[in-house]
């Protein structure tokens, strides 16, 4: 379901979980499998503030989540929103949770900026245009990049915040990427450097299509099905 991923960083003796899983079965699975790897999390961290990245609380209820500073503001503009969407999906895909989601004291972090991650850094690098809110994390030292909702193999560019906020996001995200070996979105595969530039290509030519007004664009292989052409129409209607 959505493909989601979760991306969990070590430097040293430190770890960071960022984004997370969906199902209550991974979310009670992942601390086993990140302490049998050698990567149980100090820290959690969400590219953004929709429901879907900030599960990691269910999984580590003990750690503090660390999210951008437009996304804790969108959280205390919109109280409760993030509660409200995960239960609305929950109950539409008939899913049950041992216990409802607790945000918790959420840390607000610098958006450009960075913080630290044992002797190593994370860059913090700003991705609005699909939220208001959105955030890309860099890690130079192992050569990854976590997008969030950008980039993705399996969905089209999702616009809610602005065409032209998502066009500047990917210039910024094309830059970080001659500089990645892994790139990883919040949803589908992760991809090698060439793989993600070619996406980057092909989400542009979408967003052309999308400004001028195309109904029925072509859109990129592998993501012509039926529920992008639900959100083109979305997209569409927004812009």
């Amino acid at each position: 379901m959505w493909q989601t991923n979760a991306v969990a960083l070590r430097a040293e003796d430190e770890a960071m979980l960022i984004d997370s899983p969906y199902f209550p079965d991974e979310l009670e699975a992942l601390p086993g499998v990140l302490a049998g790897a050698g990567f149980e999390p100090d820290a959690l961290i969400a590219t953004h503030a929709d429901y879907d990245h900030v599960l990691g609380r269910l999984a580590f209820p003990g750690l503090a989540l660390g999210v951008g500073e437009p996304s804790a503001l969108r959280l205390r503009e919109e109280p409760g929103a993030t509660q409200r969407e995960l239960r609305d999906k929950d109950a539409e895909l008939y899913v049950e949770r041992p216990a409802p989601l607790s945000l918790g004291q959420v840390q607000a972090l610098p958006v450009p900026g960075s913080i630290e991650l044992g002797t190593e850094e994370l860059e913090l690098h700003p991705a609005d245009g699909h939220t208001r809110d959105g955030m890309a994390v860099m890690a130079r030292w192992c050569g990854v990049l976590c997008v969030g909702d950008y980039l993705s193999n399996v969905e089209i560019p999702m616009v809610e915040a602005g065409l032209q906020d998502y066009r500047s996001t990917l210039a910024r995200l094309a830059a970080l990427i001659e500089d990645a070996d892994t790139i990883v979105p919040g949803h589908g595969a992760a991809h090698s450097r060439d793989a993600a530039l070619r996406i980057l290509d092909e989400d542009v030519d979408y967003l052309d299509a999308l400004e001028r007004g195309e109904e029925k664009p072509t859109l990129p292989k592998g993501r012509d099905t039926r529920e992008q052409r639900r959100i083109h129409a979305e997209n569409l209607a927004r812009v």
